[in-house]
């Protein structure tokens, strides 16, 4: 069992957090937010593209509050979009075997890329950091996927679910692999006091 101070963010991940926040901040919001949850020595200064460990999961947990504290009101749909960037950043660094996968995603029914692309992310969470605990729950039918070690809410408490950033990623892949925009919903939350949180696929959004 990992405790909270044991976990870790990998240098690759952190990386792909601030390119994909700076492209929706800007360099001076992320700065700010940086500065304001003590991860000043970012700035100007993204870590290695490695799979070292970068910072603890309770940092990159701040991280994400600090982005919902800075924006107010509008912090929740900030995280969605960076989320969403986030996702896009692994298209392009990882665009030749993502090209072959999205070419045999189109002879698949669309459930079944549904799928097919979270279990890709639980296998690239997986590869980028033994701790992670991640998987794909179909129960009632409905797919979702599911991590027990979310760092987004590691240290945090709320009566409502808080890893925006998650649902952003979740539903960028899922129109990645489908060319659709489903709903996204954060049924069960660590930061709430669940056993894990739980990325359910919803509707196709009109």
């Amino acid at each position: 069992m990992i405790t909270a101070d044991e976990a870790v963010i990998v240098n690759t991940l952190v990386r792909q957090a601030l390119v994909s926040a700076e492209e929706v901040m800007g360099r001076n919001g992320l700065h700010v937010v940086l500065k304001g949850c003590g991860l000043g020595r970012y700035i100007d200064n993204l870590p290695p593209d490695n799979l070292e460990a970068g910072i603890k999961a309770v940092e990159y947990a701040l991280f994400n509050q600090a982005i919902e504290d800075f924006y107010g009101r509008g912090g929740r749909g900030m995280l969605r979009r960076i989320g969403k960037a986030s996702f896009q950043y692994g298209v392009r660094e990882q665009g030749a075997l993502l090209g072959v996968a999205g070419a045999a995603l189109k002879l698949l029914p669309e459930k079944q890329r549904i799928k097919f692309i979270l279990n890709a992310l639980v296998g690239a969470l997986k590869k980028s950091n033994s701790q992670v605990d991640a998987w794909v729950d179909e129960t009632g039918g409905e797919l979702a996927y599911v991590e027990s070690t979310c760092a987004i809410c590691k240290g945090r408490q709320s009566d409502q679910p808080v890893c925006h950033l998650y649902v952003g990623s979740v539903g960028e892949a899922v129109r990645w692999a489908t060319e659709k925009e489903y709903e996204i919903i954060e049924t069960h939350c660590v930061a709430k006091g669940d056993p894990y949180c739980r990325f359910e696929v919803g509707g196709v959004r009109s």
